[in-house]
């Protein structure tokens, strides 16, 4: 009885699409392994090569810096190629850079501008694999598949993010951080080998659309991304929640720690709550779609995520009033965040058309990614200034105000999701567009 059961549910849905299980398992292990690294590379720095403050904030830049430099290009260029190749490619590029720094690490000639040339490397190749990735999932699964394909993915993200963290303090406590982050290569070479086996062919991309100047097809992504009423509105509320979230994490952990006494072993605790919402929320998104209106489930998640921080600058007194609000606030903002992300990414990959995937995304990624560092050197101002309390509470009321950009849009009425844009809908004149 019981195998039937399980048999009965394996032949659902995108359990019974093999293409998608080979990628989603080569996936969850470079999910994984990015887990340990993000704990491992920063330990190196700072433990084995003894970092200053600044050498680690050059690395963190350097990391994301690829998104503002290459992102724009990368996007057109996606879009001309098949984006399989692409995502194998930068995943076994990722494993050998990831592997000098043991190498070197052994051969004792392991220096702090290695991981600057490393980290700035594997981040261009990670932005390529996100880009490819998040336009290659349509073409995989259809377009009808997305929630539940993104849904699958976000469930492995979250619990790469409870598990692997831990595991990585655990080997790095036994191992050095270096070898450690072997684990990361290992997992992107058998990611890249599983993509590999997938044999469902991409759709070529239309043979009379002739490449145009690099600049206007630049210039076609951001019209895209600002001109669609769909997308305006995702990406307005996405970088005003990355901007004012930033003003928040860059004071958070001090208030915290500081302000309200809590030590580091139960912060642990509390920050693993998040991790919990998310696994939660990445399970039940997909159930929820089918029993609500999109754009009741976009408003209400989001109002969650947006909401959720509020709690954290009014904590304050004694640990049993302190520990449940921050509990609350980290375990619903999360849990909002995740199901909200599956379906808006979901709306974004649906309404674009194929041959304009790679330019969305990766116009996309610049406006949301680009207002981070502004959010983080504000929130560090306003600390030194009007101290660590009121700067959460500027940063909270900052998020909550990304709903604006929702509330003034159509998504909140969208019943299903919306079809896929033609040409009057996103090839706006750049007047038209930006006026908007």
């Amino acid at each position: 009885m019981e195998n039937s059961i399980i048999n009965k549910f394996m032949k659902k849905g995108l359990w019974k699409n093999k293409d998608f299980l080979k990628f989603w398992l080569g996936e969850t292990l470079a999910m994984f392994g990015s887990r340990v690294t993000s704990l491992a590379l920063p330990l190196v720095a700072a433990i084995t090569l003894a970092a200053t403050p600044w050498e680690m904030g050059v690395l963190n830049a350097l990391q994301f810096s690829p998104y503002l430099i290459i992102g724009l290009f990368a996007g057109v260029y996606i879009d001309r190629l098949r984006r399989k190749p692409i995502m194998i490619i930068a995943n076994i590029g990722r494993a050998i850079l990831l592997l000098l720094i043991p190498i070197a690490y052994m051969l004792d000639m392991l220096e702090v501008y290695h991981l600057y040339i490393i980290g700035f490397l594997v981040g261009s190749l990670t932005l390529l694999f996100d880009l490819s990735y998040q336009s290659y999932l349509p073409s995989l699964v259809g377009k009808e598949h997305l929630t539940e394909g993104n849904s699958k993915l976000e469930v492995s993200r979250s619990v790469a993010d409870v598990s692997g963290p831990g595991i990585a303090g655990a080997l790095i406590s036994i191992f050095a951080a270096p070898i450690v982050m072997l684990i990361h290569s290992i997992t992107l070479l058998c990611s890249a080998f599983s993509m590999m086996l997938i044999t469902k062919s991409e759709p070529e991309q239309p043979k009379h659309i002739k490449p145009k100047p690099i600049f206007k097809e630049i210039g076609k992504g951001l019209r895209l991304v600002f001109g669609n009423k769909y997308l305006r509105a995702i990406a307005g509320e996405a970088s005003t929640y990355n901007m004012f979230g930033q003003v928040m994490a860059a004071v958070s952990i001090l208030y915290i720690t500081r302000e309200l006494g809590i030590t580091p072993t139960l912060l642990g605790i509390i920050l693993s709550t998040a991790s919990i919402g998310s696994i939660i929320g990445s399970l039940v998104a997909n159930h929820i779609g089918k029993k609500y209106d999109l754009g009741t489930i976009v408003l209400v998640t989001m109002i969650l995520g947006c909401g959720a921080p509020l709690l954290i600058p009014l904590a304050s007194g004694p640990l049993y009033v302190t520990v449940p609000l921050l509990i609350i606030s980290y375990f619903f903002g999360s849990m909002g965040v995740v199901i909200s992300n599956i379906y808006v990414v979901s709306i974004r990959q649906t309404i674009t058309p194929n041959e304009m995937l790679g330019k969305m995304n990766a116009s996309y990624r610049f406006v949301v990614t680009g207002v981070t560092p502004i959010g983080a050197l504000l929130g560090g101002a306003l600390g030194s200034i009007i101290g660590l309390r009121m700067t959460l509470l500027v940063g909270a009321i900052g998020t909550l105000t990304a709903l604006i950009w929702v509330l003034y849009s159509p998504l909140t009425n969208l019943k299903k999701m919306p079809e896929e844009m033609n040409e009057k809908d996103y090839d706006l004149p750049k007047e038209k567009a930006l006026a908007k």
